[in-house]
């Protein structure tokens, strides 16, 4: 087993970041023992990995970071940097490394604030590792500043830095960042390709696996966890119960109103577990003493933690919501597929009775309509539109098809 591994469906670009992980391995051998370095070498100090959701971008980045950071002796006898199981590997890929910092979006933006520490850690060596690894998950949540932050930095890097940017789309980064870095274009991986993953991964049940990979159409992360979670497979099967709910306008209402709730249900829990912990660590780094009470000078502190955390119980409601969104984008498309008399690639198989039943009470153009509400609903949430507001719109919509 490599770092590669997880990487479902994704060879090609594999073997691009492998073959470029074996020649940054020898540019960081050739500097140990003051050596020219390799005439040719295909590492370079920038990356851009985009796909769309679910095709694992975050996973190959953070697969890369652990190949740069491999420090298995098989390595220096001239094995593939990237085995997965030393000290270096298994740092970065849990997120322990010292010299890989991840960036991710609390809120609904990479606020120039957040990136401050990390753009000026970028020009600093390696402390333990063998690179100085900055992986950013949502680049395309840069704003303005926090974005010019970035492409200072990217203009001018350190010699051993790496940036790993990551965004649905290469237009979701701004021109002068994206010209400074090797672009890397995942694809959606075959519903085959992910229950084969989650069956030899996880262990589940092929069935299991398949229905789950086909429900989330390739996407990763959602076909483990609906397969592993019981909890997301509830959720899922209210989310396509609601087409059937929305005949009237309390029914419209109500709908909408346990689709917030839920959303907001998931983020507290979240919430809870992450926040409480936080707090924790930061009162004790701020020496607080017996009972919880902090030395003079530290509220500041602690308020700026709250602040972010508040931000990030916002954006966790809005993804929940968004996946809820998601899974009923796919029911309607599924709709369409059989009003068109394909039944080609069902992805919710699992609740056909309902599919039927609004494939014969509607047309083409209404489920069309359906779809755009939808997509009118998470652009609006986007646009940090009050959820109950954006979703209530759209399930309105959804009954009048």
């Amino acid at each position: 087993m490599t770092v590669w591994d997880d990487l479902v469906g994704q060879e090609r670009v594999s073997g691009q970041l492998d073959a470029a992980a074996r020649d940054a391995d020898a540019l960081v051998t050739a500097a140990a023992v003051s050596a020219p370095p390799p005439e040719a070498s295909r590492m370079t100090h920038a990356w851009l990995f985009t796909g769309p959701p679910g095709a694992g971008r975050t996973q190959a980045a953070r697969a890369f970071a652990a190949a740069l950071q491999c420090v298995s002796p098989d390595r220096a006898l001239g094995g593939t940097p990237g085995c997965g199981f030393c000290d270096g590997c298994h740092t970065a890929l849990v997120g322990t490394h010292a010299d890989v910092t991840t960036v991710a979006a609390v809120g609904t933006q990479i606020l120039a604030e957040d990136m401050r520490d990390t753009v000026r850690k970028s020009f600093t060596s390696p402390a333990n590792g063998r690179w100085q690894v900055i992986l950013v998950e949502d680049a395309e949540r840069l704003n303005e500043k926090s974005a010019n932050a970035v492409l200072k930095a990217v203009e001018e890097p350190a010699p051993r830095t790496v940036w790993l940017l990551c965004a649905p789309s290469i237009e979701d980064v701004l021109p002068t960042i994206r010209s400074r870095c090797r672009h890397l274009n995942l694809c959606t991986p075959s519903v085959e390709a992910v229950a084969d993953m989650l069956v030899r991964r996880e262990g589940i049940e092929p069935d299991v696996a398949l229905a789950a990979a086909r429900a989330t159409q390739g996407h990763v992360d959602r076909a483990r966890r609906l397969a592993t979670d019981p909890a997301a497979r509830r959720r899922r099967a209210a989310v396509l119960k609601l087409p059937l709910r929305v005949e009237d306008v309390g029914g419209c209402l109500k709908a909408a109103q346990e689709l917030v709730d839920a959303a907001s249900e998931d983020a507290k829990v979240l919430a809870e577990e992450m926040d409480t912990k936080e707090t924790e660590e930061l009162k004790a780094a701020l020496g607080a003493a017996q009972g919880g009470r902090l030395p003079r000078g530290t509220a500041g502190v602690m308020k700026d933690l709250e602040d972010k955390q508040k931000r990030r119980r916002t954006r966790t409601q809005r993804d929940s919501l968004d996946l809820a969104l998601t899974d009923l984008t796919a029911f309607y498309r599924d709709v369409l597929a059989l009003q068109f008399g394909s039944r080609v690639a069902i992805a919710n198989a699992d609740a056909e009775d309902a599919l039927e039943r609004i494939a014969r009470g509607s047309s083409p153009e209404s489920t069309l309509r359906r779809i755009e509400a939808i997509g009118a609903c998470r652009d609006a949430l986007d646009r940090n539109v009050a959820p109950l507001l954006a979703v209530e719109a759209m399930t309105m919509t959804l009954r009048a098809g």
